[in-house]
């Protein structure tokens, strides 16, 4: 049986969003559009059952609106991450802010650095992508929270996309979708897998939450795959998140 999620907390992006991190050469991304499609996607998240806590734009830090970066929820503890850029180290009080209303906090501390990006939950147990943004000391302090908690962990070093879950996310039933980088993976081999193709590789970030699939739009080979799982599937244009280096997980920090 699934979780159900009641809670999402998304931010507005603010007008510097071009201003952010990104690896791409896709072009400088539309703020307009932007803003048309942060709004469908909390549209979406809503259509499903969850309550979305909207935070006001931070423009002094232009990739805040990928708030999963700066924590890690499970139904005990709202772990505050320290994330890996230098320029996204003032988001986290922010974020430390509202969950504090709704879980015990725990911090990871310096020199550990960890982006939520790089952390699937799955159940109890946990995959911590060991990345750019996410060095051994923040994987190990995590999972040292998580087994208080009562979780498991296995820590996977990420040598391809800009976190872990850029490559790989659950869609429940044991099932992971995977991108070529990660489909043979030792670590992954428990897991019943679906491998999106090289081509797609963009659409293994794809969210599954309350029993229903939110897939970016433009990958239709994927959808195919997608659709055999039976789930609902809302198809969200994400294009000029693609542009920073973002993805539909880490749009929002569901709990």
């Amino acid at each position: 049986m699934s979780e159900t999620f009641e809670y999402a907390i998304a931010r507005t992006p603010a007008r510097t969003f071009d201003r952010g991190i990104t690896t791409t050469n896709l072009g400088a991304p539309d703020y307009d559009i932007v803003l048309e499609q942060h709004h469908a996607y909390m549209e979406a998240l809503k259509s499903i059952g969850l309550t979305v806590i909207e935070l006001d734009p931070l423009p002094d830090y232009p990739d805040a609106h990928f708030v999963e970066d700066t924590a890690v929820v499970t139904p005990e503890v709202a772990i505050i991450t320290n994330p890996g850029a230098p320029s996204r180290q003032g988001e986290k009080k922010s974020i430390a802010g509202v969950l504090e209303q709704y879980r015990q906090i725990e911090h990871i501390q310096a020199p550990g650095t960890l982006d939520g990006g790089d952390v699937l939950m799955l159940g109890k147990h946990f995959l911590i992508g060991i990345s750019e943004r996410t060095n051994q000391q923040g994987a190990e302090q995590i999972g040292r929270i998580l087994e208080k908690y009562g979780k498991t962990h296995t820590t996977i070093p990420v040598d391809a996309g800009l976190h872990f879950k850029s490559s790989v996310n659950t869609v429940g039933n044991n099932t992971l979708v995977v991108t070529q980088d990660f489909v043979n993976h030792e670590a992954l081999k428990a897991y019943d897998k679906i491998a999106v193709d090289q081509k797609e590789s963009y659409a293994a970030n794809t969210l599954w939450i309350n029993d229903h699939l939110l897939v970016p739009k433009g990958f239709p080979n994927t959808n195919t795959k997608l659709q055999a799982l039976g789930l609902p599937i809302v198809e969200l244009d994400v294009s000029e998140m693609q542009k920073m280096d973002g993805g539909l997980t880490c749009l929002s920090i569901r709990f």
